[in-house]
């Protein structure tokens, strides 16, 4: 009887499967540490990170911001009013802006990140599938060359 290949599963496989996807509390460890200190850090930034982070915040620094413009402009000084527009206006306003930008961007790659982790996952399952078919063939072909061997005992 012929040689058969014996499938032998790839150790990645069961530790992805293990752990699943990658997930933002992991990440997080990483960054600041496993330990109280490190969680305490990871939340306070993620809480200031999110509250920051909103339309509404970048339209309240926007207030905030324009309350100082009349003095600004009123100085007539050309570094305070650059000062101004550079210091205040941008960087107040600016920084939740990106911020939201940035949650929209991130959002978007988790989704993507998703997709792929998904998709290798089917891959894998299509895979031991078609694994689980050839082995089912070569137990039907070594039936037949049995039977061909039976009928005709010559080499």
């Amino acid at each position: 009887m012929a040689d058969f290949f014996e499938y032998i599963q790839h150790p990645h496989a069961q530790q992805r499967q293990a752990a699943g996807p990658p997930k933002v509390a992991a990440a997080a460890a990483v960054v600041h540490g496993p330990g109280p200190v490190g969680r305490f850090n990871a939340k306070v930034g993620l809480k200031i990170t999110l509250i920051v982070g909103t339309m509404w915040s970048a339209y309240l620094f926007t207030v905030l911001a324009l309350i100082s413009a009349p003095s600004a402009f009123a100085s007539g000084d050309k570094l305070i009013i650059v000062a101004w527009i550079a210091q205040t206006f941008l960087q107040l306003v600016l920084l939740p802006i990106i911020i939201v930008g940035q949650n929209v961007q991130a959002n978007a790659a988790d989704a993507r990140s998703q997709a792929t982790y998904d998709d290798a996952s089917a891959v894998l399952e299509e895979a031991k599938q078609i694994q689980a078919h050839l082995l089912v063939q070569d137990a039907a072909i070594s039936k037949i060359l049995e039977r061909l061997a039976a009928v005709d005992p010559s080499p």
